[in-house]
């Protein structure tokens, strides 16, 4: 069947399509490079024509609270408006575990409004809300650094690797539309300044790191369970040391 995958060269747009057209599904990559404005529309009739799902995995270019809203509202109404236009049978969609639970985090919250509008849209729908991605450790150690050490937010942390977010959501993508959101998570989960000790030790590098009650996630309040599923969640199969020695980018 042919599947449009919105954010199709990204970080897990582009694992996602690899897998979909081993399986032998007709995919298109859709993104600015390849024609398609999310924000005015342009290209998306076109990309969607004879689709029969839709994988929207693309990412705000500001994380600024308003423009982040702007992002994920405008391009969620286009994009939803296109899929009706076009007959699509599945919508589905990248999330974040968490997102009702930060009121506080700007890109929380316009991806909760992005969730809204898909479970308004009448298009059956699936939602998969990833944990934090492991390969984003390294710029969260970096934008925490406070006079030359890694401050974190005490609360617990499950990262997930990108390859376990891309094969899900293609998973998810080939069957039959779950009408609810579901969480997915790493299979390891410690302390938030563990984790990322872990990482920079992994790396070589010789930050001190340690937990603040202060500290906030990209302006957010965490509490203990802010980032990490609540209840049942489809776990990832590599682990972080898996993931630090095998899979840590060069």
């Amino acid at each position: 069947m042919k599947i449009v995958v919105i954010g199709g060269s990204g970080l897990i747009g582009s694992r996602t399509v690899t897998l979909l057209r081993q399986t032998g599904h007709e995919v298109f990559a859709a993104s600015p490079s390849t024609g398609v404005n999310m924000l005015t529309g342009e290209g998306l009739s076109e990309a969607l024509a004879g689709a029969e799902v839709v994988v929207d995995v693309a990412n705000s270019p500001s994380f600024e609270p308003q423009a982040v809203l702007t992002f994920f509202e405008t391009s969620g109404r286009n994009l939803l408006a296109a899929e009706r236009a076009a007959g699509v049978r599945h919508h589905v969609a990248l999330s974040i575990v968490g997102t009702d639970r930060m009121p506080d985090n700007g890109y929380f919250q316009a991806k909760v409004a992005q969730e809204k509008l898909v479970e308004g849209s009448g298009i059956p729908f699936s939602i998969v809300r990833a944990t934090q991605f492991m390969e984003f450790l390294g710029a969260i150690a970096d934008t925490s650094v406070v006079d030359g050490t890694v401050r974190l937010p005490e609360g617990l942390f499950q990262p997930i690797a990108a390859d376990d977010v891309a094969a899900i959501i293609a998973e998810t993508a080939t069957g039959a539309p779950r009408g609810k959101h579901f969480d997915i998570a790493g299979p390891d989960r410690a302390p938030f300044n563990r984790i990322i000790a872990r990482y920079l030790e992994a790396i070589g590098d010789g930050r001190r790191v340690v937990s603040d009650p202060q500290a906030r996630y990209f302006g957010g309040t965490v509490v203990e369970t802010s980032l990490v599923p609540l209840g049942e969640a489809r776990l990832g199969r590599i682990s972080l040391d898996d993931w630090l020695h095998g899979h840590r980018p060069t």
